[in-house]
Order: structure tokens, then sequence, then C-alpha cells
């Protein structure tokens, strides 16, 4: 039987990266990305691996790469930011 995979997204913006959680709509992240982009700059909000909910500063001048790969199932990734993992005490 072989290794269960996802599909994983990164986002680079500027020189951080993050992993995003699973079940993130990408199509409705780089719309509201754009959107803020061509406000002038607006705050978005994603879920990243670990389930933790970012809010980022996106304006013109603002490098974002979106990339993907198949990697190895993390049970623990469910997207839910209700439920983070791995917080300062080693949950």
């Amino acid at each position: 039987m072989g290794t269960e995979t996802m599909v994983r997204t990164q986002i680079a913006i500027g020189e951080n990266s993050y992993l995003l959680a699973q079940g993130q709509d990408l199509g409705d992240l780089e719309r509201r990305i754009e959107e803020a982009v061509h406000a002038g700059g607006r705050f978005e909000r994603f879920v990243v691996v670990g389930d933790r909910e970012m809010w980022v500063l996106f304006t013109p001048h603002t490098s974002v790469t979106l990339s993907v790969e198949t990697v190895e199932i993390d049970p623990r990734d469910t997207g839910d930011a209700g439920e983070p993992f791995g917080d300062f005490f080693g949950g």
C-alpha cells in the first residue's frame, strides 16, 4: 500500500515563507491579495500549517509567490485555526 499524499501550498511574502494549511481557497486568496494591492494596501488573513491564523499587509510593493508540491499527509494539518498545534508549551 502506498503512502498517502496531499498537495501543500507555500506562500512567499517578501523574504518570509509560510506553508498554507489544508482547506485554503487559493483562488479566493489570490483574488483578495490582488484587490489589496489595487487598493493601495490592506491586511488579509489566511491559515498556515499549525492551524495558525496570519494577518499580512499586502501593498503594491509586496512580492508574493505561491507554489505547490505533493507531500506526505500530516494528520495535524486540518486548517482549523480554532485548534492550533505546536504551541509554546510543546502541544
